[in-house]
């Protein structure tokens, strides 16, 4: 994933249901812990609806990097980067 340049990894299930989030702490530590004990579950999840300056303001309120874009059933659309908005 670094190498890639991401700096965080949604976790879902076959359905694209999240279930959890992993970001830099997570993806820095530990390479032999599993994920299901790395990552935040349950993470704050956005619709598509969302304006980018709501999402803009946010991020950057809460000064997180990203956050996960879903449907309504928690089936993953995509992940808004706050460098992106």
């Amino acid at each position: 994933m670094r190498a890639a340049g991401w700096d965080a990894c949604v976790v879902i299930n076959d359905e694209r249901i999240v279930f959890g989030l992993l970001r830099d702490h997570e993806l820095d530590g530990d390479p032999a812990v599993r994920v299901e004990e790395a990552m935040r579950p349950a993470p704050s999840t956005f619709r598509p609806h969302v304006s980018l300056e709501e999402m803009a303001r946010f991020l950057s309120g809460h000064d997180i990097a990203n956050a996960p874009i879903t449907t309504s059933d928690g089936r993953l659309v995509g992940l808004l980067r706050r460098e992106d908005v």
